[in-house]
């Protein structure tokens, strides 16, 4: 597969990507290399990583523990502390190899370690691979709220390598088809098509939807890279998908939900509110609701729960002037932006889920 260049940063795949790495390395002298993983990539994908890794640069390795919980502004500040320590200056290299807690984080850092240093991010998950891996979004949650804390700074490569998906829990991979089952909603009919039975997708089949994926989101941010008009189309189904992760993140007597799980019931509600105010057809409603659910089965969420996270979308990062804006469908492929929803439709979109 070709590589896939997007406004400052190159996306390489699979053995292809290495060799290009090596290049990149060799050529700009850094003065010292930092790989961040998690107890799992450590073990699982680092040393396949080093096996590929051509360069007589001294390494270190910086390790922080796995999870939603700890992509944090603490945790940032043991990694500063540890660049620090191991005198990181400004020509030193940073490669992320993880998903998407990873990326966004070690970007973020990288990015603001003596105002800014080198990064390369090694996405090992699929949600990683055809979300995070594209668009130079780096950051941190606050608290229980999402990503509230970052900055918009490309990496200087990313390499898609989908051997790395060999290590990774059926539960993960899901999570990451759930980005790509929105960008066929939002983008392209024909690729939505392909996912019509989820059952019979097989390994083989990721690697073209995965590339075509990268190739829809590359689209969207070359086009509109702040996020202004067009890449808030990105956000379908996380208005409130963000809501609902946060939501059962911060509270200890919910089982927290991956990304892509939260995300999924997200587009589920946004379809129906896209029926009630968008024009998009009941049956395609029903239709996608029936296949997320027959896959991803469902997720609880009580009446009682419906206002806290109503009252969780305030922070939503599209919002402007106090207002909470939605993107909505049209028909699939044609998304609308910056819609305003009234909080009973909102829960008539709940209870749509749950009957």
């Amino acid at each position: 597969m070709d590589s896939i260049t997007t406004n400052e940063c190159t996306i390489h795949f699979n053995d292809a990507c290495y060799t290009p790495l090596n290049k990149h390395i060799k050529e700009r002298n850094f003065s010292k290399i930092f790989i961040l993983v998690d107890e799992n990539t450590h073990q699982h994908c680092l040393p396949y990583f080093l096996e590929k890794l051509e360069t007589d640069i001294v390494i270190e390795i910086i390790e922080i523990e796995s999870g939603e919980i700890n992509k944090t502004i603490d945790t940032c500040v043991g990694i500063w502390n540890t660049l620090s320590e191991q005198d990181a200056d400004r020509k030193s290299l940073l490669i992320n190899i993880g998903g998407g807690v990873i990326t966004d984080m070690g970007g973020f850092t990288a990015c603001t370690f003596k105002r800014g240093i080198a990064y390369i991010n090694v996405p090992t998950t699929l949600l990683s691979m055809v979300d995070a891996s594209v668009g130079g979004k780096t950051g941190v949650d606050l608290g229980h709220l999402k990503n509230q804390i970052g900055v918009i700074s490309d990496p200087d490569l990313v390499l898609i390598d989908t051997t790395y998906l060999n290590t990774l829990a059926q539960n993960q991979m899901r999570s990451g088809l759930a980005e790509m089952l929105k960008h066929g909603l939002i983008s392209d009919v024909a690729y939505w098509n392909k996912f019509k039975d989820l059952s019979k997708l097989t390994l083989n089949d990721l690697d073209i939807l995965i590339y075509e994926s990268v190739l829809i989101k590359k689209n969207v941010v070359e086009n509109d890279p702040y996020e202004d008009n067009l890449r808030k189309t990105l956000n379908f189904g996380h208005t409130l998908g963000h809501a609902i992760e946060s939501y059962f993140l911060s509270n200890p007597d919910k089982t927290t939900l991956l990304h892509g799980e939260a995300i999924i019931v997200g587009m589920v509600l946004a379809c129906y509110i896209s029926t009630e105010l968008a024009g998009f057809p009941k049956q395609t409603t029903i239709d996608i609701k029936d296949l997320f659910i027959n896959y991803y089965g469902k997720v609880t969420i009580n009446k009682e729960e419906y206002a806290p996270i109503i009252e969780l979308l305030k922070y939503d990062k599209k919002n402007n002037h106090g207002n909470i804006n939605f993107v909505l469908l049209e028909s699939i492929g044609n998304p609308v932006i910056d819609r305003l929803v009234d909080d009973q439709i909102i829960i008539d979109a709940f209870q749509f889920y749950d009957n």
